[in-house]
């Protein structure tokens, strides 16, 4: 297992290197948070324990601008604050974890463990194509400041479509994965809600356009 961290104080981050390392974990250790998002935006480690306090870009900038470039690598937050309000600020940037200073060496390898083993399940809260970023905890699709409220049939219907641009998905699968296999919605339902999606598409003037393929499905195709 690959970890990435990110802790200024160099005596801490030392120390954390030495002790995962020993613990049979890859480690690289970065003192900053520009080093933090050049080497967590490489996709490769498995998870990342970031502190929030660094200078230059703190921890939740880091996270929140992985998160936003589609990293969903599993983070945990360190810090020496423990207010609640920055607690919830960081799991709201997409942290798994957050665990105050100072900790023991067991707390963190547990801490750890367990973040590891919700690797393979974790969805980050946004996915993006380019500056197109859908949130999946407000249902809002956002481009360039501009800001469109999607209904739950729309908002599943393109979390589809963004999950797999360029490739036509017939219309029966929307209709099983949004109803189910027993139902009798019928084909022009789906056609409404991705006319309605259409519109919002529009109206915030995002590069990318819903084509409907005779005989196959639809397609998102996304615009230079």
């Amino acid at each position: 297992m690959k970890l990435l961290v990110a802790e200024d104080d160099p005596k801490l981050l030392k120390s954390l290197v030495h002790i995962l390392e020993h613990n049979r974990f890859s480690v690289d250790g970065v003192s900053n948070g520009e080093d933090a998002l050049e080497y967590g935006q490489t996709g490769e480690y498995d998870g990342l324990i970031l502190d929030i306090m660094m200078p230059g870009l703190d921890g939740l900038q880091v996270l929140q601008t992985l998160r936003r470039n589609g990293i969903k690598t599993p983070a945990l937050f360190l810090t020496a604050r423990t207010e609640i309000s920055q607690r919830v600020e960081g799991l709201d940037a997409g942290a798994d974890d957050y665990l105050p200073k100072p900790f023991s060496t067991a707390e963190l390898l547990a801490r750890i463990r367990a973040m590891l083993r919700r690797k393979d399940t974790y969805l980050p809260d946004l996915l993006a194509i380019g500056s197109v970023i859908l949130n999946r905890s407000t249902y809002q699709l956002v481009f360039q400041e501009k800001i469109q409220t999607l209904s739950g049939k729309e908002f599943q219907i393109l979390e589809m479509m963004m999950q797999a641009p360029g490739t036509i998905i017939p219309t029966d699968r929307f209709i099983t994965h949004l109803w189910g296999w027993d139902t009798n919605v019928d084909t022009s339902v789906v056609w409404v809600h991705i006319s309605n999606l259409r519109k919002k598409i529009s109206a915030i003037g995002a590069p990318m356009e819903i084509r409907f393929i005779r005989n196959a499905g639809y397609v998102l195709e996304v615009k230079p």
